[in-house]
């Protein structure tokens, strides 16, 4: 590759949203997720995120307790190490099931971040969890907390990577936006989302929402999701996607398992924060 002249416009970092079909087999999951993060390193990605569950779908939400690890050690976390360092790549785990001390019953439901060399660098527990009656024909209805710990309403988590200052949260924390603004305030400049929406309410507000984040806190959203029908019956809404900080959809991949990818350009983001500075213009809850 030809070296950047002085003239040449600078080589921005690029970022990827991973979109898959999880299974109950955590095996066959992680195979599929080294596949598709190998494909977002070959495309030139620095960092990727895989959606949340993506290491087990299960048919039932209990099924998920038995592959509950301690926090630092386990397969999945060993996995996701060893994949960072030997792809030399910065990889969101959209959440890993971590055990709960003295609560056999319930996992933290927990968005990793392994840098490039194998480090665990950060960790967001999911707050906001989701315990709703969809308003559709099927009457579905979901209750995460009977196997989910909620996350400490104060444990926000924004660390640095060579794409920009990311923020950690997990799909249902999407209508909350608090949070997001709690986190741009302390520095975010990209916004992690890993979902398993529902095909109900993403075709509803998947996208609203993500563009709305982006758009009121002018950050990218990185937001990589799962697809399709899972085992139990279950449908994910898909359309991963990274949105830029003026609402823009830079990539998305409507469905099917792939990789979303776009490029991140910081210093373009500070120079729209000053020259339209909502941020800083803010009166109410300062």
């Amino acid at each position: 590759m030809a070296e950047p002249t002085p003239d040449s416009p600078p080589i921005l970092p690029m970022i990827s949203a991973i979109q898959m079909n999880s299974t109950p087999v955590v095996a066959d999951n992680l195979a599929t997720a080294a596949r598709l993060l190998a494909e977002a390193a070959e495309a030139g990605a620095v960092l990727a995120a895989l959606p949340e569950n993506f290491s087990i779908m299960g048919a039932k939400e209990t099924d998920k307790l038995a592959h509950a690890e301690a926090f630092g050690r386990g397969p999945i976390q060993d996995w996701l190490a060893e994949t960072a360092q030997r792809l030399g790549l910065w990889i969101v785990a959209g959440t890993v099931p971590v055990a709960v001390d003295g609560d056999p019953g319930r996992v933290w439901a927990a968005s990793l971040v392994f840098d490039a060399g194998g480090v665990q660098r950060a960790r967001y527990d999911k707050i906001h969890l989701f315990d709703v009656d969809v308003p559709s024909a099927s009457g579905e209805r979901y209750r995460e907390s009977r196997t989910i710990a909620h996350g400490d309403p104060a444990g926000f988590a924004v660390v640095e990577t060579p794409a920009g200052k990311l923020g950690l949260s997990v799909c249902y924390d999407l209508r909350f936006p608090e949070l997001y603004r709690e986190l741009a305030a302390r520095g975010a400049e990209i916004l992690c989302v890993p979902a398993a929406f529902t095909a109900k309410t993403g075709l509803a507000h998947w996208e609203i929402l993500l563009r709305a984040r982006a758009i009121e806190n002018q950050v990218y959203v990185l937001a990589p999701g799962e697809t399709g029908t899972h085992s139990g019956g279950r449908q994910t809404w898909g359309h991963s996607m990274i949105v830029g900080p003026w609402g823009e959809v830079l990539a998305c991949l409507p469905e099917g398992e792939g990789v979303a990818t776009a490029s991140v350009d910081v210093p373009a983001l500070h120079r729209l924060r000053a020259g339209f500075p909502n941020l800083s213009q803010r009166r109410i809850g300062v």
